[in-house]
């Protein structure tokens, strides 16, 4: 890989998306890439707010349906299920990761592929009940580049 790809690639995982009013930005965007005919994969990001807001909706082209998902140990086992949205609480680092909140894209469309550029769009709402909608570019990494999840 060039030194041009890797500015850009590293440019790329450092996306910030600022929304006007709810003054949300997201960094350090990612995806892990597939293997061929997998239909599964997950999207993980840090998000912070200067206002109360709750993420209530994520979608991405790549993906027929896109979830808010949450992992967490019940009876000793780790089990993963949809929630219904998280609150991003003023002024603190919310955390998209393997093993606790993170985005499922399912249904993929086609395989993810290490340095893929995968769209997300995040829908938060205010205590207003206004909603803003960001925009995200996350980069594909690496199959092994988390495994908790």
């Amino acid at each position: 890989m060039n030194k041009i790809n890797q500015i850009m690639m590293a440019v790329a995982t450092t996306v910030f998306a600022i929304s006007a009013q709810a003054q949300v930005t997201v960094s350090d965007a990612w995806v892990r890439a597939t293997v061929a005919q997998q239909k599964a994969t997950g999207a993980f990001m840090q998000i912070k707010s200067v206002k109360d807001v709750r993420l209530l909706e994520v979608r991405s082209p790549v993906a027929g349906v896109a979830e808010l998902h949450k992992m967490e140990m019940t009876d000793n086992m780790m089990k993963m299920r949809p929630v219904d949205g998280l609150d991003l609480p003023a002024g603190k680092l919310v955390e998209l990761k393997p093993g606790s909140y993170h985005i499922m894209l399912l249904d993929l469309k086609a395989q993810v592929k290490e340095g893929d550029v995968v769209p997300v769009t995040l829908v938060v709402e205010g205590k207003d009940k206004k909603r803003e909608t960001l925009e995200i570019k996350a980069i594909a990494k690496p199959l092994n580049q988390a495994t908790q999840h």
